[in-house]
């Protein structure tokens, strides 16, 4: 993935959305070829020629200053997983040493310890842990029950969001399942900000592109958000509806996994159906 190309379309996509008025400028009228604001408007909000705007903006600014970033972000009104990203797409790491780069990314992915005996210990509440690119690297008895059976699919093929775009019973199992697709396109995005040399992760980018016409309009827009918490609501084909809290458990000291666990709250119909459902399953533990 050429990140000199994606930050130019990430800036695009960040001035489309944006109204003179919503930034304080004035709007003098006429016809505008494009939506949101004009490369001059948003050099103006930053402080930046328009010539020195337009070259960053076609990836032709090697190394754009930490201060012109930052005041492009403003100008923008990026959040701050937006902020990150630009960052990212405009100031690539280097790659790291061997044993620590791409190629050593490419094999399996070990469960941390500690997020392993977190995972077993967790018997009334579904989890998994994710790691690189979404992937499901092991998940508890609860999370079979909620999810499907993870034992069934192949390692490449469970991943977050290559099952919740080409498997048709997420499409039932979701009720929302536009809102959970587009923060797996966000999420995504930000993972291509974070390893913009990991072919796995642009051959998962790519087939998804390929095979999802949803995926493809939702990737051209280049939404950007981290998996923290919120609520997800689902229709399950043997208990009905269930509204469920969840959160991230994401080790300081690395970030390329995470714990998700998924709760109701007390007292609510969602409790009893997720109690109801995990008497049912007698699925094994991953």
């Amino acid at each position: 993935m050429n990140t000199t190309i994606t930050l130019g379309e990430f800036l695009r996509t960040r001035r489309a959305r944006l109204r003179p008025e919503d930034v304080d400028l004035p709007d003098f009228g006429g016809r505008r070829r494009v939506a949101g604001l004009r490369r001059e408007e948003l050099a103006q909000l930053a402080g930046v020629s328009v010539d020195y705007y337009t070259r960053l903006e076609q990836g032709r600014v090697g190394n754009p200053s930490e201060a012109v970033l930052d005041a492009l972000a403003r100008g923008l009104r990026l959040d701050p997983d937006e902020v990150r990203h630009l960052h990212r797409l405009a100031r690539p790491r280097p790659a790291r040493r061997a044993g620590r780069g791409p190629s050593a990314q490419q094999g399996p992915q070990p469960v941390r310890p500690m997020l392993a005996r977190l995972l077993e210990q967790l018997t009334d509440a579904p989890a998994m842990v994710m790691g690189r690119r979404m992937d499901v690297l092991a998940w508890n008895r609860a999370a079979s029950a909620l999810f499907g059976d993870f034992e069934r699919l192949t390692p490449a093929e469970r991943n977050i969001a290559r099952i919740t775009f080409l498997d048709p019973a997420s499409r039932e199992l979701y009720a929302d399942w536009s809102s959970c697709a587009r923060e797996n396109v966000a999420f995504l995005h930000l993972e291509a900000g974070r390893r913009p040399d990991d072919p796995r992760l642009a051959e998962l980018i790519g087939e998804l592109s390929l095979r999802s016409e949803e995926f493809r309009r939702w990737w051209a827009e280049h939404p950007v958000q981290d998996k923290t918490s919120g609520r997800k609501r689902f229709r399950h084909p043997l208990v009905g509806g269930l509204d469920l809290a969840y959160d991230t458990l994401r080790p300081a000291d690395d970030p390329d996994q995470a714990l998700i666990t998924y709760a109701a709250d007390p007292g609510t119909p969602s409790d009893d159906a997720l109690r109801m459902l995990l008497s049912w399953s007698a699925a094994p533990v991953a």
